[in-house]
């Protein structure tokens, strides 16, 4: 039986991605890799990649493999779509920084309001 959503959409494409993850083999470097490399090959915007950077980050991958990545494609899937990755990329780090950022001032006036009731 399904129960209704405020977030179908997401709800699914969470559910299929947590499936994919189960039924895949591969190690998890190598997962998210694949993943980016799909997404450029697709010419995914910075959203698409957004949902993909906390794993990279868990993964521990760096900024070179994932060069190594786009350089690996770009034969394939031509220059227009590696140049577009890469800017997308930085967009998606962009706002994964501005969401860290928020999230920390709003910590940090929490704390001051907090301290100045006191």
């Amino acid at each position: 039986m399904t129960t209704r959503s405020d977030a179908p959409v997401l709800d699914t494409l969470a559910a299929m991605t947590v499936d994919s993850i189960e039924r895949c083999g591969l190690d998890e470097n190598t997962l998210i890799l694949t993943r980016l490399a799909a997404l450029a090959a697709m010419d995914a915007p910075a959203l698409s990649y957004l949902a993909h950077v906390d794993p990279a980050i868990k993964a521990n991958l760096t900024v070179e493999q994932l060069q190594d990545v786009l350089v690996a494609i770009a034969p394939v899937v031509g220059t227009a779509r590696v140049m577009s990755a890469a800017t997308h990329i930085t967009e998606a780090l962009g706002i994964t920084v501005a969401l860290a950022e928020a999230e920390a001032e709003a910590i940090a006036a929490a704390d001051a309001q907090s301290r100045s009731k006191s």
